[in-house]
C-alpha cells in the first residue's frame, strides 16, 4: 500500500474560501481516478504558527497507481488551482 500525504499553506487572501474549494475539489477525485483507493482531506483548526492549513492523505495499491493519479487530467486541474492559492506545500510518500 502506498500512502501519499500533502500539506498546504494557503495565501491570506480569500483563505477560507480557497481552502474550502480545494477540499471539495480534492474529495471529488476519488470518483474520477480509479487507482485512488481513498482520500481524507482535513482542515486545520488550531491556527498554530507551526500548522499548515490543509492536509490530504491518499492511498494507492502501487507506486504506478500514484503515478497515474499524479498525471491524471482531473488531478492536474486541482493542482493548477492549488498552486494559485497556496504559498507552500510539503509531501511525504511511503509504503505502508
Amino acid at each position: 500500500m502506498i500512502v501519499h500525504i500533502v500539506m498546504f499553506a494557503f495565501k491570506a487572501e480569500n483563505k477560507a474560501a480557497n481552502v474550502a474549494k480545494a477540499k471539495a475539489m480534492l474529495e471529488a477525485l476519488t470518483e474520477k481516478i480509479e487507482p485512488l483507493l481513498s482520500m481524507e482531506v482535513g482542515v486545520d483548526f488550531s491556527g498554530s504558527e507551526r500548522a499548515m492549513d490543509l492536509v490530504l492523505t491518499s492511498t494507492f495499491e502501487t507506486k504506478e497507481g500514484l503515478s497515474i493519479y499524479a498525471t491524471h487530467p482531473a488531478h492536474l486541474e486541482v493542482v493548477a488551482f492549488i498552486k494559485e492559492v497556496t504559498e507552500m506545500s510539503k509531501v511525504v510518500d511511503y509504503v505502508r
